[in-house]
């Protein structure tokens, strides 16, 4: 059905152009936005009509009420939408009659007229003449009820967009927080600033990488996992405070909480330390939930998260050993392994960094509101410095909501020597079968011998804090085009290309 609708609208384009009407038109002039109108005229009575003034505006058409000679029609745009009157007396019989026959849910349309609201109290435009601006070739999805299917919701974003007022409403806010974060960043004497997505080696992260070829040097290359090698290599150039939002690249599993591009921010501040990550972190989120909301608490899939600072500060081994009664830095591997295998885990990978990570998978959901998990062992943190008082850890933490992480920062390793020992112990994993183990950068380690002064910086996963904001269950709700499979749509065209070849 939707392909036979579809060939009558191509036919009907053609039909438009044989009449002289050029169903895509170059520009329209507006003078308000829907939103506009609805400020400006708010305070008219039901009955009143205001006559003397002309607008202009323009949208897309979400419903059209026919009436014989007149009819009720509401257009949309970005900002808000508005009901709109047309009568056959008033724009002439030929106007009216390509209104009825041309123009559908779907169209893009301009219109000059008056403002009146109606006897049943809707704030709506008395159309004195309207243009047609894009004509719409396919059927709008369950007569404006919007996307159901998922991976279809995903894959045609921009249907769900028109459709849905609630995905639209989510993406303004993530744009808006986005926003907020960066105005925040620069408050703070941050410069942002950008790094390369393509990379010779792996490093800032412990993740599997997406490899490319580079023709032109004939090598390999991988999409970045993190920026985090980069940017502090601006530190050691000079720069005091930096930060970047953009994309990281993981080829790795699809959840949930997880996708393979995601969007980060990442900083880092000279002669400052993880304690005043911790700071920043929590001033930074408080700011943007704070501004969106005009308060501190969230709902998030039934439960509230507050916000405020401070948040709750605990170390890692304390947590573990709360719940697990083992002691990361105490017991042995072959206790932590036996701790394990009685909570149903047998480590693929029986390193000690491996088993601590296994381990606080089995506790990290027992976290609800924001809480700092400090001081992890320095078998999991190959860039973080050691902890002042307790060369076994380092100076590092987690921020956990309701069981995800959100930002992983250090007091950041600066010792050459040291550095350059974590990378082996790095190699020596990635030798044992370790695909996400880091990589030998040397020269981010040619650039830490230059000098990287005392400096602190954190990762923050966007598109999980746009999550709360928004109360999106899935990850992929907040991301507008998350990766999805291929389209049999794009199969099909291919197969009927090369048929005709």
């Amino acid at each position: 059905m939707s392909d036979f609708i579809r060939e009558q609208k191509i036919k009907e384009v053609e039909e438009l152009r044989e009449m002289g009407i050029n169903p895509f038109p170059y520009k329209y002039e507006r003078t308000h936005t829907c939103e506009e109108v609805v400020e400006e005229f708010e305070g008219i009575n039901p009955g009143e009509t205001k006559e003397d003034v002309s607008l202009k505006v323009c949208g897309r058409i979400m419903a059209i009420r026919d009436h014989g000679k007149s009819a009720f029609f509401v257009i949309k745009d970005f900002y808000s939408k508005l009901q709109a009157y047309i009568r056959k007396s008033e724009v002439g019989a030929e106007k009216y009659d390509l209104f009825k026959k041309h123009i559908s849910t779907g169209d893009f349309i301009g219109i000059t007229g008056f403002p009146f609201r109606s006897k049943t109290g809707e704030l709506s435009i008395y159309v004195k003449d309207f243009e047609l601006l894009t004509k719409s070739v396919r059927p709008m999805p369950e007569k404006w009820h919007g996307l159901k299917d998922k991976e279809i919701i995903y894959r045609q974003r921009y249907v769900d967009l028109l459709s849905n007022e609630e995905s639209m409403n989510r993406f303004k806010i993530r744009f808006k927080a986005m926003q907020l974060i960066r105005e925040f960043m620069i408050s703070r004497g941050y410069v942002e600033v950008e790094t390369p997505m393509l990379h010779y080696t792996l490093g800032g992260a412990s993740a599997r990488p997406f490899v490319t070829h580079m023709n032109a040097y004939d090598i390999d290359m991988y999409m970045r996992i993190a920026p985090e090698l980069y940017l502090k290599r601006f530190i050691v150039g000079g720069f005091d405070r930096v930060f970047e939002i953009n994309r990281n690249f993981r080829n790795e599993g699809v959840s949930y909480k997880h996708s393979p591009e995601f969007t980060m921010m990442e900083l880092y501040q000279s002669y400052a330390d993880y304690n005043d990550m911790m700071e920043l972190q929590e001033s930074l989120f408080a700011f943007v939930v704070k501004e969106l909301f005009g308060t501190y608490e969230v709902e998030y899939q039934g439960n509230k998260i507050n916000f405020e600072p401070p948040w709750d500060r605990v170390s890692m081994r304390d947590f573990i050993k709360r719940y697990l009664s083992v002691d990361i830095l105490e017991d042995t591997d072959e206790k932590l392994l036996e701790v394990l295998k009685n909570n149903g885990v047998v480590p693929e990978l029986k390193d000690r960094g491996h088993l601590v990570d296994e381990l606080w998978d089995l506790v990290e959901d027992k976290i609800v509101n924001p809480t700092f998990i400090t001081e992890h062992p320095v078998e999991i943190s190959p860039l973080a410095k050691r902890h002042r008082e307790d060369p076994r850890i380092t100076e590092r933490f987690e921020s956990i909501v309701l069981g995800r992480e959100m930002s992983n920062a250090f007091s950041e390793l600066n010792d050459p020597i040291d550095q350059k020992g974590r990378f082996d112990m790095q190699a020596e994993l990635r030798e044992g079968g370790d695909e996400e183990a880091q990589m030998m950068d040397l020269d981010f380690l040619r650039a830490l011998e230059y000098g990287l002064p005392p400096t602190a910086g954190m990762g923050i996963g966007i598109d999980r804090f746009v999550m709360f904001l928004t109360d999106a269950s899935s990850i992929r709700d907040v991301i507008a085009f998350p990766m999805v499979k291929p389209d049999k749509l794009f199969e099909e065209y291919e197969e009927e290309e090369k048929e005709e070849e």
